[in-house]
């Protein structure tokens, strides 16, 4: 937690109220997300119990498992599920595409990309973790056989997989946990484990009128008026539950094993209607908030890796292998870290209360704009052929710790490349010489076209960050030294993957 994220939640903790942590939304809200309540069997890792799942705030489809411990009911679950959502898939596939394009120079490709992508909105980190098993043991399932089962089980198995995989990229958004979402927004009196429930997070961010946050919360602490959020039962309920299931099992007649049905049903609607309505008021607390500038960017990365992965679905259609081989790992792995630092700058160039977590720590500062050369030049290259280098003097309250030197940044003019020239001491402030070297709409000399140049008496901020500054990229799979192993070989399915026991 950063030191304003702290200061937060003691303010929070004090007022009763949740703070606000940022001023924008850094997540991408679908107009029609698809949410997903699920709960499972306890005592199993991914036993499918029952769900609430749809696109309408109003219109929930409950999918149960009267018997949780039989498979092939536990498979008539998956295959419901996906009735509901591979449809969905293909309405967002089938939606009007746009060109984009890959590579520079000779390399330069043009493709296309849907302007829908599908995104699940699950109540906490269980349900991502949910949403990955699921994946796990049913991508692998065979069709035929004695065991077979839909081919919808499998599809739907690759479909979940991926989900989850792109879930732990942070600058994705086709998967997301509503606590995660809301804790990354507000914060809150209450500690993080505390922040994992659902109901007592959005018990602080959004009380009813006349109630703190801190009230609510604690009110919503009663497991049995508001149940946990998921896929984990209540243990109270489990005892009501198993009753529940012997007495469907040994009811006499397929009327009377109708009406028990009927009871479960009524029973694990009621444990997941509560959680259902938090998530839509999740939703519209969310959307209160205006989108950061790059979020649009990010859900077209979404957009683009979607429709990627619905066109080898259809060419090859290979699952995800069990285990990543040694290559794709590392490759995995450089993705994600270049993914983190992307999306953590994203975020500061968006959001000024972000950027204030850099000047924290010497890596960006804010001052007023006292002086400019707007003519100045610099020796170019050739004799004769000075460069048209351009400063700005900017006053700052506090020190500033970057030398000179330091290649920077400005938010409000991020195509700007500048460097720090001189610092100085003043007072307990700091005076700070920067010299602008390009992001002039092309322009070779003076004068510079309106706008370009930060007026006198702005007040600006410049950071030693920068989203477009990543690290290199590894080889190919292809180029695979073969003191690394060589090129991996394509990942084959065979009969043992689909052997995986539920438990």
């Amino acid at each position: 937690m950063s030191e304003i994220a702290t200061v937060a939640a003691l303010r929070a903790s004090a007022s009763g109220d949740a703070e606000r942590l940022t001023t924008v939304r850094h997540e991408h809200l679908d107009d029609t997300p698809f949410v997903l309540v699920p709960l499972t069997l306890a005592g199993e890792a991914c036993a499918p119990l029952a769900a609430l799942a749809g696109t309408d705030p109003n219109l929930p489809v409950l999918l149960t498992v009267r018997r949780p411990h039989d498979q092939t009911e536990r498979f008539g679950f998956v295959e419901s599920l996906a009735d509901l959502l591979l449809p969905y898939f293909e309405e967002c596939r089938a939606a009007p595409k746009e060109p984009y394009t890959v590579g520079r120079g000779k390399d330069k490709e043009q493709r296309v990309r849907p302007l829908r992508a599908p995104q699940l909105l699950v109540p906490n980190a269980g349900g991502i973790t949910y949403v990955r098993l699921l994946g796990r043991l049913t991508r692998l399932r065979a069709t035929d056989g004695p065991h077979a089962v839909s081919p919808s089980v499998p599809l739907l198995g690759k479909w979940l997989t991926w989900f989850a995989d792109r879930a732990e990229f942070p600058d994705s958004g086709l998967l997301q946990a509503m606590t995660r979402s809301l804790s990354a927004h507000w914060a809150t009196g209450q500690s993080p484990t505390e922040n994992a429930n659902l109901a007592s997070l959005l018990g602080w961010i959004d009380p009813p009128a006349g109630r703190t946050g801190a009230e609510t919360a604690r009110e919503r602490e009663d497991p049995a008026a508001w149940p946990p959020t998921g896929p984990a039962t209540d243990p109270v309920f489990d005892r009501t539950l198993d009753e529940l299931i012997a007495k469907y099992e040994g009811a006499p007649g397929q009327r009377g094993r109708d009406a028990a049905a009927r009871t479960i049903d009524h029973e694990l609607r009621g444990q997941m209607l509560p959680t259902w309505h938090l998530m839509w008021q999740g939703i519209r607390r969310l959307r209160e908030l205006p989108p950061g500038e790059h979020v649009a960017g990010r859900r077209a990365f979404d957009r683009q890796l979607f429709g990627e992965y619905a066109a080898y679905l259809d060419d090859d259609g290979r699952p995800q292998a069990r285990r990543d081989h040694a290559v794709g790992a590392a490759r995995r792995l450089a993705r994600m870290e270049e993914a983190q630092a992307r999306y953590d700058a994203e975020r500061a160039y968006d959001d000024p209360l972000v950027m204030a977590e850099y000047e924290l720590t010497g890596e960006a500062f804010t001052g007023v704009v006292a002086a400019r050369d707007d003519e100045r030049t610099v020796p170019g290259k050739r004799p004769g052929s000075p460069l048209w280098r351009p400063t700005v003097t900017v006053h700052c309250d506090l020190p500033v710790s970057m030398a000179a030197g330091t290649a920077v940044k400005c938010p409000a003019r991020p195509g700007q490349k500048a460097e720090i020239l001189e610092v100085a001491s003043r007072g307990d402030g700091a005076v700070v010489l920067i010299q602008l070297n390009g992001g002039f709409d092309r322009k070779r000399k003076p004068p510079a076209p309106p706008g370009t140049l930060a007026a006198l008496g702005e007040t600006v901020t410049f950071t030693s960050i920068d989203p477009q500054s990543m690290p290199s990229a590894l080889p190919a799979e292809e180029d695979t030294p073969w003191t690394h192993g060589g090129p991996p070989q394509p990942y084959e399915p065979t009969d043992e993957d689909a052997e995986e026991v539920w438990e």
